[in-house]
């Protein structure tokens, strides 16, 4: 009976697996990658509330649920196919798989399995549609945007549309369809990764060169990367404002958009030659944290103003 309860116990406290390596929660969680995750949650709850119908608790539990899942289960499935490059890489080396805390079959059932229940509770507690763009978003992350990241610099944009999903998900959760506003925001995630993540390749770029990912700043040079981020971000201005003709916005949103986005392309657009490539993607980082978030909020409230 002693021997049984030090086996619970140990049982309870660490998983172990048929190749010996011990499991902890920690290592598991961070497979899903949580911050993205939540990022993702976040996006898909903005959607919902911009909807034409406030679905009921049970259903805008499930398109949370339903979203966390789907982003979980890719970045799982992502930190899998990546595990050797992930080794090469300062930045990644200590991840769960590439140190050797996770072995790669855990991984790869672990995101098979967030990935499947994604799209099941997306079917049966929400609508097909929505399942479908779940479905399409853990598709493109883990098998199209993954591997060509070490065949093309272009790979980025493909990473685009499965980052940009969320926010659609949460409003065809709402409406049961496509439509302006949900493309809009769509749209919206869509061209903000572009500056985001060339700010993070910029800032990496040795790392990535290192790994043999084909990162635009490494293939295209600093100054194109530059003028690319600086191109995305001047975009967001106009597709940002689309939604005031839409109805869905009004003065509150198009000033705080207006202010937010000519912020955010200045950031980008600015201060290379004092700042340097490092202090530049430094500056246009923490600029993109600021932007997204404060848009989202920006027209939330604005939609429940009277």
């Amino acid at each position: 009976m002693i021997g049984d309860s030090r086996d619970s116990q140990a049982a309870a406290s660490v998983l172990t697996t048929e190749s010996g390596a011990n499991l902890r929660g920690a290592d598991i969680l961070s497979l899903a990658k949580p911050r993205i995750a939540g990022l993702a949650v976040f996006m898909a709850a903005a959607g919902m509330a911009l909807g034409p119908h406030r679905p009921g608790p049970l259903t805008a539990l499930a398109t949370l649920a339903g979203t966390a899942l789907a982003a979980g289960g890719a970045s799982a499935l992502n930190m899998y196919l990546e595990r050797e490059s992930d080794r090469l890489m300062f930045r990644t080396r200590h991840r769960p798989l590439p140190a050797g805390r996770v072995p790669p079959r855990f991984a790869l059932a672990f995101g098979a399995a967030l990935a499947l229940g994604s799209v099941t509770v997306l079917a049966l507690a929400v609508n097909p549609l929505t399942a479908l763009l779940g479905a399409v978003a853990i598709t493109f992350y883990a098998f199209l945007y993954t591997p060509l990241k070490r065949r093309t610099p272009y790979a980025l944009h493909v990473g685009t549309v499965p980052g940009a999903m969320p926010p659609l998900i949460g409003w065809t959760a709402a409406s049961g369809a496509l439509g302006g506003p949900g493309l809009v925001l769509f749209a919206i995630m869509l061209l903000w990764q572009v500056p985001h993540f060339m700010a993070i390749a910029i800032y990496c770029r040795a790392d990535y060169g290192r790994a043999g990912i084909r990162c635009y700043p490494v293939e295209r040079g600093i100054h194109a990367a530059i003028r690319h981020a600086i191109l995305y971000a001047g975009l967001l201005v106009p597709v940002s404002l689309i939604m005031v003709p839409l109805g869905v916005a009004g003065w509150f949103y198009a000033t705080a958009a207006t202010v937010l986005g000519v912020g955010f392309a200045a950031a980008a657009a600015t201060a290379f030659e004092r700042l340097g490539a490092t202090g530049w993607a430094k500056r246009l980082f923490h600029a993109s944290l600021i932007y997204l978030p404060a848009l989202s909020v920006a027209l939330l409230i604005d939609v429940s103003l009277p």
